[in-house]
């Protein structure tokens, strides 16, 4: 039978005196204060393994753990071992998770997710998940360990995006942290992935809109347009720079034939049966539309003449040159740029009407008729023609000397 330990009681704990060699005093059940030199008072339990092997647990000082915190701590011990647990293997583990789950917080993860996954992404999509991470998620849940984070935590910051109007970057910031949240169940971090449905309680996207960026998105496509230019051939990128100067339909400058440019006088002219409107069945609009040509403009077809002059097509196919450009070349030049899903040849419309606009002041008629939106009255037609053309040639200018200016801004910054 084992011997009878006297518990210990408050006032020989605090009695008790250093000497010149460490003691104990015992409270029963392996549990004792030890009692150092210096006048340290510490709280030890002596056990034996599940193996059959002595050991030794630390429970910390008194006063901070008092005599009552020993005692929990002991009876802990204790029901871990009747079960065949070793307490200082248990309690290590869960002190090692407590460190990993501070460490591991949805930040930590999800940046180490973007870096083990960058060298897949074009540089411009790397910046923009990461741009996107901290501007909305990082400060409404990031600070948390991951595998703690609610589905509603992630929610809450999505429909902070939706309010902004922004539907498309809520979409995507949805999957993105699903994949965050993927990658860390994958490496042990977390047990669920809470973003997993989460799309389909998102506020619908408006259908029939293209993808574009917006003014405050121009520097970065810029940068990214320059940086990828090196991978295009001449006609791509003289149609990718044209596209954004001119902001023609993408069939009506991939499909026009060197007849429609006039490079001594500086005019293209297409003629009405191109036009998307004149295509129609009934009542077409029979509007030939002056294509305005900013010296920019003007310089890149110059260049460009050089290179495919002697064919019909500006932009011909590589594979028959007696066929144009396929409309694919200039989305897989997008995809290429890093901008999947964040722009689209019809975007570049989008860009100049709102940067026209709202940046550089110009009249919805005028930024309207140069994107040949025509009006059907006939008369109010030709009446726009007139009276608009010399206000959309200077505008026009003014647009190409607009995109120099951002994008001497944004190389320098980069």
């Amino acid at each position: 039978m084992p011997k009878m330990v006297p518990p210990l009681t408050q006032l020989q704990i605090r009695n008790a005196k250093p000497r010149e060699k460490p003691y104990k005093l015992a409270d029963g059940g392996g549990l004792y204060l030890e009692i150092t030199p210096a006048g340290g008072k510490h709280w030890r339990m002596k056990y034996r393994q599940p193996s059959g092997k002595e050991n030794k647990l630390h429970f910390g000082a008194f006063p901070a753990v008092s005599l009552a915190n020993a005692r929990e701590k002991r009876d802990s011990a204790k029901q871990l071992l009747a079960t065949g647990v070793d307490p200082a293997r248990a309690w290590a583990e869960q002190a090692r998770q407590a460190r990993l789950e501070a460490q591991n917080t949805f930040e930590h993860v999800a940046r180490d997710w973007h870096r083990t996954m960058i060298n897949k992404w074009q540089p411009q999509t790397a910046q923009d998940i990461l741009r996107r991470f901290e501007a909305d998620i990082f400060p409404a849940f990031g600070q948390l360990p991951i595998a703690e984070i609610q589905a509603r935590d992630v929610l809450d910051a999505i429909r902070a995006v939706e309010r902004r109007g922004a539907l498309e970057i809520a979409n995507r910031l949805t999957a993105n942290c699903s994949r965050v949240f993927k990658y860390a169940v994958r490496c042990g971090l977390a047990e669920r992935n809470p973003a997993e449905f989460l799309r389909e309680v998102l506020a619908p996207r408006e259908k029939g809109h293209f993808a574009a960026i917006g003014a405050d998105g121009l520097p970065g496509f810029l940068r990214a347009l320059y940086a990828n230019e090196a991978c295009m051939g001449v006609p791509t990128r003289v149609a990718m720079r044209l596209m954004l100067l001119l902001f023609v339909r993408t069939s009506e400058l991939i499909e026009t034939p060197w007849s429609e440019i006039d490079l001594e006088k500086g005019e293209w002219i297409i003629p009405w049966k191109r036009m998307k409107r004149g295509k129609r069945r009934i009542n077409p609009d029979k509007t030939d539309h002056h294509v305005c040509l900013s010296r920019q403009a003007l310089a890149l077809l110059r260049d460009l003449y050089r290179h495919t002059g002697g064919g019909t097509y500006l932009f011909p196919n590589l594979r028959d040159p007696q066929r144009p450009m396929s409309n694919n070349t200039l989305l897989k030049a997008i995809e290429r740029m890093g901008y999947k899903g964040d722009m689209t040849g019809h975007g570049f419309r989008a860009l100049a009407m709102s940067t026209l606009k709202e940046i550089l002041g110009y009249r919805h008629e005028v930024v309207d008729r140069q994107l040949a939106h025509a009006q059907k009255d006939k008369l109010a037609s030709a009446y726009d023609r007139a009276k608009y053309l010399e206000e959309r040639r200077v505008m026009m200018q003014r647009w190409a000397d607009y995109i120099d200016e951002v994008a001497m801004e944004a190389l320098k910054a980069a």
